[in-house]
């Protein structure tokens, strides 16, 4: 667990995904994220490196990862399943494979439209998972590859304490005792609830 602070109101830039991925993720939690306006604080994420055999730059460079391998403060966008959609933010030095897969925020802004697309009044189950949160911002293979500093896309850090916890990632076979997923303690807005310290 740790304690962190961000600085309020400010815009984040390509350099802040300029580091490890392993630092960026942690640093995401409570990152207001918004897609042509709509969105929220990010809660839960999880970090994906070129060394990580769960990682879809594992196995070198294709059409469909392309993104991952480019330069840091950019969106990776894939489909997962051929179900649903999932934003990944890439980071460290192009070339390098690394993003943080996005897995939930706290719905803030643009409410309707995100309940509209969802089909649910629950707020609960509009962006806890990484394929609602998808759907509920719009976000599709179309905005694969975009700059995270420019529109449709705004990241931006506010100031508050927050208790970031450590845990064992979802959904993966490979690699799956690495904790590296992270989430915002005591938040009712994620996918799977953590474990205290």
């Amino acid at each position: 667990m740790c304690d962190s602070v961000s600085t309020e109101g400010v815009s984040l830039g390509r350099d802040f995904f300029a580091r490890s991925v392993h630092e960026v993720a942690p640093d995401l939690i409570g990152v207001t994220l918004l897609v042509d306006g709509v969105g929220g604080p990010i809660v839960e994420v999880e970090a994906y490196d070129q060394h990580d055999p769960a990682s879809h730059g594992f196995r070198g460079r294709t059409a469909r990862n392309a993104a991952m391998f480019g330069p840091p403060g950019h969106a990776y966008v894939y489909r997962s399943y051929g179900i649903h959609w999932c934003l990944n933010l890439v980071c460290e030095a192009e070339g390098t494979a690394a993003a943080v897969l996005v897995r939930a925020l706290e719905p803030a802004h643009g409410l309707d439209r995100m309940r509209e697309r969802r089909g649910t009044q629950n707020s609960r189950l509009l962006c806890a998972g990484q394929g609602r949160l998808c759907q509920a911002l719009a976000v599709s293979r179309e905005h694969d590859g975009l700059a995270l500093d420019r529109a449709p896309f705004e990241l931006r850090a506010d100031t508050f304490s927050r208790e970031v916890s450590a845990a064992t990632r979802i959904g993966i076979t490979r690699a799956a005792e690495l904790p590296w997923r992270y989430a915002l303690v005591g938040s009712p807005y994620l996918s799977r609830a953590v474990p205290r310290a």
